[in-house]
């Protein structure tokens, strides 16, 4: 089922800007690519040891989920993802349970990966992403 933590998603209203940040404590994208979709992002990937920083800015400012995210709370973490083996059967199981999702089917998410969200009152207010990387 879960595995480990795969990144936390960092919502941030200038990503070459905060880029800068992150260079000076010794940290340098892996991966950065546009996102395109109900997200409309540009996402850059830093790997921190076994896990990731995901920065997430919105292509038009305050526009779509993560630009919505930074109107109401200003820019910030905006989910944990958990990496799972099966993202399919780990959804079934927590349906079963009553969680309560926000994608009922894996979703095609960056960087070869199924995603899908499970609803923050679900768990206490913490929005959480489950992936499964289709690569490995």
């Amino acid at each position: 089922m879960i595995q480990k933590i795969e990144h936390i998603g960092i919502a941030v209203s200038d990503l070459d800007d905060v880029l800068k940040v992150y260079e000076c404590l010794g940290l340098k994208p892996k991966h950065i690519e546009t996102f395109g979709g109900v997200y409309n992002v540009r996402i850059a990937f830093i790997p921190v040891g076994e896990s990731t920083l995901e920065l997430l800015q919105p292509m038009k400012p305050l526009a779509g989920i993560i630009g919505e995210h930074i109107a109401k709370r200003g820019e910030g973490i905006h989910h944990v993802a958990l990496k799972v083996d099966n993202i399919e059967e780990t959804l079934a199981k927590l349906k079963e349970k009553g969680i309560q999702l926000i994608h009922n089917e894996p979703q095609k998410g960056s960087r070869g990966t199924k995603t899908a969200f499970i609803k923050a009152k679900s768990v206490r207010g913490t929005l959480i992403e489950l992936v499964e990387h289709l690569n490995e």
